[in-house]
């Protein structure tokens, strides 16, 4: 089920919001059952042959990280440990990477193995990621309650189920057991529209937007000349932050109607001023995954310089094959590595740099790099490269011809305009300037007050992005 659909917003989240609040006056057990019910229906509305596995890895990691939780020796509490990660970055690999690594199997070896055409289960990614922090969380004695339906609700939660913020279980719980959040309250509800109604507006009227282009230009032409290219590039670049923030802002927004505060993923990372400050912008929530879980445990920056840079590049690898089994994502993830490595080497010398060009050069970079995330192949990204290097002319091609942005209704007949190279900037300006200037939603929300001016366009966003339902489309980060 889509945030940005029909039956969510009018029916799913009404029904599940009433019936949770009323459960909570008479038994806040059989409140917390529902919940976990109703999350558990909003999985399986998308293919419920899913539910069995998900519902398998939850009591399986249950387990491993109550025996974690005991006082065994250290060294059993470890094996356990590392049996309960085995299982979790098996289950992932098997579903995500066993066609991939078939394929390059065949190809290097020049053998006929069948591919398996494994479809990838939703939210394995997310949930998988958040279950290996729960056992590393217990290994450490940091978990102290092990209640099962507790941490089912932890794990399957709605709102953060599907594509995160990846969240950990004191996070989450300590606000489920705080009794003061099992009443409606009147500001979080203001606030989780408000939060929720940018969310939608950005993943319906400018994400979906963009991506007509990006597909277009991505997918359908086969010639890209100078300024489709940049067009292309800049759409898809704009198109992924609108679309992943805007399922962040609707996931934060939930969660406040229910008086949970999920944690902030996005924080305008297109204003980073180098590849460090973006990570720390960008999904927060994997960034700090990573860090704790991954970049520490190996030695962090405590074991020399080549050690610490070994280590960004094994973090950075992670993260890109974590996003898809695919070489472009393996050659992303280890540019970021290498670029992040160089602005160590940069910052660790005391270099410094003009912040203008810092930021352009940092903006530039992610927008490169972001054609390797999108395409689907090396040749559809060099396609895009040499556009955008004016390999192929500085024209624009006949035929590439963006999103119906453009067109006028009159009484009798109906005009669409064409949409000129005028129009195309002027869309990329407005939202490149809103990433770059504008306070982002959460800051919105920090400095909400309920005004008329606010409720007005509150009431805008929504109503737009509502009628725009029409041509309802996935988010993005659906796929990972």
């Amino acid at each position: 089920m889509l945030f940005n659909s029909f039956e969510f917003i009018f029916l799913f989240l009404p029904v599940v919001f009433i019936v949770y609040f009323i459960l909570n006056k008479l038994n806040y057990t059989v409140s917390k059952i529902w919940l976990l019910g109703s999350s558990l229906f909003f999985y399986g509305w998308w293919n419920p042959s899913y539910l069995p596995l998900i519902i398998s890895s939850l009591v399986v990691n249950y387990c491993v990280g109550t025996l974690v939780g005991k006082k065994f020796k250290t060294s059993t509490r470890k094996l356990i440990l590392t049996a309960g990660i085995l299982f979790n970055v098996g289950l992932l690999g098997y579903f995500k990477y066993t066609d991939f690594l078939i394929a390059n199997v065949n190809t290097v070896l020049s053998t006929h193995f069948h591919l398996f055409h494994l479809a990838l289960p939703l939210a394995i990614s997310f949930y998988t990621f958040q279950q290996i922090a729960y056992l590393v969380d217990s290994y450490r004695m940091e978990t102290n309650e092990y209640n099962f339906l507790n941490y089912s609700l932890f794990v399957t939660f709605f709102p953060q189920l599907i594509a995160g913020p990846i969240v950990h279980h004191k996070q989450i719980m300590s606000q489920f057991d705080d009794a003061t959040k099992r009443t409606i309250h009147f500001k979080n509800i203001a606030l989780g529209l408000f939060v929720f109604a940018i969310g939608l507006f950005k993943k319906v009227a400018i994400a979906d937007q963009f991506s007509a282009w990006a597909v277009r230009g991505f997918d359908q032409v086969p010639v890209l000349h100078f300024f489709d290219a940049w067009a292309t590039a800049l759409s898809y670049t704009f198109q992924l932050y609108f679309d992943f923030s805007g399922y962040s802002d609707m996931a934060i927004g939930i969660g406040l109607l229910f008086n949970i505060a999920l944690p902030m993923n996005f924080n305008s990372p297109y204003k980073a001023l180098n590849i460090q400050d973006f990570w720390r912008r960008w999904h927060i929530t994997l960034s700090n995954f990573l860090t704790r879980y991954i970049y520490i445990p190996l030695g962090g920056n405590r074991k020399g310089i080549v050690l610490t840079y070994v280590n960004i590049l094994i973090v950075f690898f992670v993260s890109g094959i974590w996003h898809g089994a695919g070489w472009t994502f393996v050659l992303w993830g280890i540019l970021h590595g290498l670029a992040s490595v160089i602005y160590r080497f940069w910052n660790t010398n005391g270099y410094k740099m003009n912040r203008i060009l810092a930021w352009f050069i940092t903006f530039n970079f992610i927008n490169a790099t972001w054609v390797l995330f999108r395409a689907t192949s090396f040749s559809d990204a060099m396609k895009v490269y040499k556009g955008m290097l004016g390999l192929n002319g500085f024209g624009l091609a006949d035929s590439l011809t963006f999103a119906n942005i453009v067109s006028y209704k009159f009484t009798l007949i109906q005009t669409k305009l064409p949409e000129s190279t005028l129009t195309i900037t002027c869309y990329l300006l407005v939202f490149f300037l809103i990433c770059v200037f504008a306070r982002n939603s959460l800051e919105l929300r920090d400095r909400y007050k309920p005004t008329w001016i606010n409720i007005v366009f509150v009431s805008y966003l929504f109503l737009y992005s509502v009628f725009n339902l029409h041509k309802v489309s996935e988010f993005l980060y659906f796929n990972f």
